[in-house]
């Protein structure tokens, strides 16, 4: 048997978590013929086949990269208190690392309460609490989903389901929309609301459409705005709505939401507060997120919308080209990211809820292109496209080697609960510093007696040997009183190579875990070492 050249390409600890390392063969066009399917399958099929697709893909993304990052930690660590501490409010962990600025628990409740079903079934089987990582994932991916088939479906409906199908392809070719889908970012809360009023605005339905975009500015992310306004302009421009009453609409919708946010935060933050107007003073007003590093005012159109749309950035501006009525569409979402340019401080995210929008437009061009695709110039296209495509494709597997390689700290407590069986009933206390819990720990991560967890801030690294932690997981390779037993790596950089792939992730180590030399269990001899 020859052997899986694909597989034999992919990173070391990639391969040992991929469990589909099987030699595949496509059936034959006679075999397909005479297959007799189900009726029911058919009918699932034809209306929940792309959902299906789309769901696949993102639920592959959780079960091979489920650890988080710091931007995510408040949603996340915030499901996990909901689920595990209820109402022991005291050891919920924002209290004790609030983070920057204060996030809404909304959100967080929505999924944990929808969640909260399979989290029990999971405490009966005594199931460890990474499973409840991967099923919160989920659930808030699934909600994602459902409101992109919102505004899908409402594509369907007015511009056909050829149009549908490209949307479809595009989105499951490109990395970022559905590895994020899943991620409990504010960004992909808001993102929820925002596909919705895409799905209102397409529909026709133009004020409920305006309170989507309300309720995702008040409670979830505030720098919606930017992207609620030019979208209100061109509902007051084209005389789709009238001022008065997209004005009663929406300040109706900001009071009830913000009375909402306020009610339920002030309990959770045991302080009075609306968070998002914390943000926006922080972000906004005293400016400071540019603390958090800068990029230049055309970062998100020449680095951010290439990387996060691919095929879909050229065909979008094709498409508002070759049907007039995408322009409505596509130059408020276009205005917004302008408008977002302005602040120093960019990230990806921060426009992800631009994506679907220009996923539509490049699908109306995709259809176009393939309808006209026997008339010579458009041959030409229809080459160019499936290009794309290809590059897309990619790019995307790509992208999804390197993110596997992210979250090196997440993958050092798993090896480091795998390879160490405790055998007596001592507490195993492990120190977790921040450059770690920033990258790949939670605390779904952790693990039942006798492991104990500490994320104490500001010990100096000559004191930790005074402190009477087992093991540390750490940044640093060398700290005094402990010695270094084995390293997590993590992505470095992308280096091109001549051969198959000619673009590999390079990766280096990231996380080292140390352990306490007064402990006989840690010198005998069967640690890996660090390098």
């Amino acid at each position: 048997m020859k052997p899986n050249i694909a597989l034999a390409s992919l990173p070391q600890r990639l391969r040992s978590d991929w469990p589909w390392s099987f030699q595949f063969q496509f059936p034959s066009w006679n075999s397909i013929r005479e297959t007799k399917m189900n009726p029911i399958m058919v009918v699932f099929l034809k209306k929940y086949g792309y959902d299906l697709l789309l769901g696949t893909i993102a639920a592959f993304y959780v079960i091979m990269v489920p650890y988080t990052k710091v931007e995510e930690s408040f949603n996340i660590q915030a499901m996990h208190d909901i689920l595990y501490q209820r109402w022991n409010l005291d050891k919920y962990d924002h209290l004790e690392f609030p983070g920057v600025v204060p996030r809404t628990f909304l959100g967080a409740f929505l999924v944990s309460l929808l969640a909260s079903p399979v989290v029990f079934m999971m405490s009966l089987l005594h199931l460890p609490k990474i499973y409840t990582l991967y099923a919160v994932r989920m659930v808030l991916g699934s909600i994602i989903l459902y409101t992109l088939r919102f505004f899908r479906v409402q594509v369907r409906s007015q511009f056909g389901h050829q149009v549908e199908a490209f949307f479809v392809l595009l989105t499951a070719l490109q990395f970022h929309l559905l590895f994020y889908c899943t991620r409990p970012l504010p960004n992909i809360l808001a993102l929820g609301a925002v596909n919705i009023a895409y799905g209102y605005w397409v529909k026709g339905r133009f004020y409920a459409a305006l309170n989507c975009l309300v309720l995702a500015t008040v409670i979830f992310r505030c720098d919606v705005v930017l992207l609620a306004g030019p979208i209100g302009l061109v509902f007051l421009l084209t005389r789709s709505v009238s001022f008065a009453r997209a004005f009663k609409f929406c300040v109706g919708m900001a009071f009830i939401c913000i009375s909402l946010s306020t009610l339920v935060d002030s309990i959770m933050w045991k302080r009075l507060m609306w968070p998002e107007f914390e943000v926006l003073w922080f972000n906004s007003v005293l400016n400071r997120s540019s603390e958090w590093g800068t990029h230049p005012f055309h970062w998100y159109f020449t680095s951010a919308l290439p990387r996060s749309t691919l095929a879909a950035y050229p065909l979008s501006l094709l498409g508002a080209i070759l049907d007039r009525r995408l322009r409505l569409y596509i130059i408020p979402v276009y205005s917004f990211i302008l408008l977002y340019s302005k602040l120093p401080h960019k990230e990806l995210r921060f426009i992800i809820g631009a994506v679907p929008v220009l996923n539509f437009s490049a699908a109306v061009a995709a259809s176009r292109i393939y309808n006209n695709r026997r008339k010579p110039l458009w041959r030409l296209l229809l080459l160019l496209a499936v290009g794309l495509f290809a590059v897309s494709c990619g790019c995307t597997i790509m992208t999804f080697l390197a993110s596997y390689e992210n979250y090196p700290s997440g993958y050092a407590l798993k090896e480091l609960h795998q390879n160490r069986i405790v055998k007596n009933t001592e507490e195993q206390w492990i120190h977790i510093d921040a450059f770690s819990a920033m990258n790949g720990i939670s605390r779904f991560c952790e693990s039942d007696f006798p492991w104990r967890y500490s994320k104490e801030e500001g010990i100096a690294l000559a004191d930790f040997q005074h402190r009477n932690y087992t093991y540390l997981i750490s940044e640093h390779s060398a700290v005094p009183g402990y010695e270094c037993l084995f390293s997590a790596r993590g992505f470095s950089r992308i280096q091109l190579k001549i051969g198959f792939p000619p673009i590999i992730p390079v990766t280096v180590p990231k996380v080292f875990i140390l352990g306490n030399q007064k402990e006989v269990r840690i010198r005998d001899g069967t640690w890996p070492g660090c390098f």
